[in-house]
C-alpha cells in the first residue's frame, strides 16, 4: 500500500544531494582507502560505491549482469544476490574507473528523474518495501545512499555525515518502518507506546503505538511508556545491524528493561 506521507519532489532533491555528497567522499580517498575493507562484511569501500552504481543502473534499465554469487558467504538472500552480482560487475575497475561509472549513470539517471511529472512520481512500482509509489522508492534510495556514505565513513574513522538534507529524508523513510520493527523485531507488548528521540544531525520524535496493528502517532500527543534517545547517526547504525552499532548509547526512559530490549533489536535491513 502506497505512503501518503512520501514526498516525492523532497526525496528526488535529497537524493541528488546525496549523490554529491557521495562523489565528493569517494574522490576524495586515496588508492589505499578506496579499496580497504568496509564496515559491511565481503565488501571494500570501492564495493559500495559499486552497490550504489547497480541499483542506479538497474533503475535506468540497464540488464543485471549475470554472475553466480549464490556461494559468497555474505550473501543470504536474493536481494543479496541481485547486488553482488553488480558487485561482480565492477570488481576489476580500479579508483577512477569506477567514479567514472559513477558519473556516467548519475547523470543518466538524474536526467530521467528532472522528466518525471508529478503522476509519474505517484505511480505504482515494485520497491525494496513491496509495492509502492516511485517516489517512495526515490525515498528508499536516499535512505540506502545515506547510510553507505555514513558507512564509508565509519570504516575509514571519519566523522558521520553532515548532509541534513538527505538525512532528513533517510529519517523519514525509517520512522515508516519502526511499527513493523517494534512489533515484530523488538517484540514490544500490545498496549506499549514507544517513543524515539532522535538528537544530532536530525532532531526529530516519532512515536509508535503498539496494539492490534502497531503504527505511528502523533508525538506531542503520545504518551509513553518507554522513550529512547539516540544521536541520529547511532541510530541508523543499529536499525543497519551495523559493525559499529552500540545499544548501550541509547537512553532510556521509562520502562528500563523494555528500552534495553528494543535497543538491541532495531536491527532490520536486508
Amino acid at each position: 500500500m502506497a505512503d501518503p506521507a512520501v514526498d516525492a519532489a523532497a526525496a528526488v532533491a535529497a537524493l541528488a544531494q546525496e549523490w554529491a555528497a557521495l562523489r565528493e567522499l569517494f574522490g576524495s580517498l586515496d588508492d589505499a582507502r578506496f579499496a580497504a575493507a568496509s564496515v559491511l562484511p565481503g565488501w571494500r569501500n570501492a564495493d559500495i560505491l559499486a552497490h550504489v552504481i547497480g541499483t542506479e543502473s538497474l533503475l535506468a534499465g540497464r540488464r543485471v549482469p549475470e554472475y553466480d554469487v549464490a556461494g559468497r558467504a555474505h550473501v543470504h538472500n536474493p536481494i543479496g544476490e541481485l547486488n553482488e552480482k553488480w558487485i561482480a560487475q565492477f570488481a576489476s575497475q580500479d579508483r577512477v574507473g569506477l567514479l567514472a561509472e559513477f558519473d556516467a549513470v548519475i547523470a543518466e539517471r538524474s536526467a530521467a528523474l528532472a522528466t518525471m511529472t508529478d503522476a509519474d512520481l505517484a505511480a505504482e512500482t515494485m520497491t525494496p518495501a513491496g509495492p509502492d509509489t516511485y517516489g517512495r522508492f526515490m525515498r528508499i534510495r536516499v535512505f540506502d545512499c545515506w547510510i553507505h556514505e555514513l558507512d564509508v565513513r565509519d570504516g575509514l574513522g571519519l566523522a558521520p555525515p553532515t548532509t541534513a538534507g538527505p538525512a532528513t529524508v533517510a529519517v523519514d523513510e525509517a520512522s515508516a518502518s519502526l511499527p513493523y520493527v517494534m512489533a515484530k523485531r523488538a517484540g514490544v507488548p500490545a498496549g506499549t507506546t514507544v517513543l524515539v528521540e532522535l538528537t544530532g544531525l536530525v532532531s526529530r520524535s516519532i512515536a509508535v503505538s503498539v496494539a492490534e496493528r502497531a503504527r505511528l502517532v502523533p508525538a506531542d500527543q503520545a504518551e509513553p511508556d518507554v522513550a529512547l534517545t539516540v544521536d541520529t547517526a547511532q541510530f541508523f547504525r543499529l536499525i543497519g545491524g551495523r559493525r559499529d552499532a552500540d545499544p548501550s548509547a541509547v537512553a532510556i526512559a521509562g520502562d528500563d528493561a523494555l528500552g534495553r530490549q528494543i535497543a538491541d533489536h532495531l536491527a532490520y535491513t536486508i
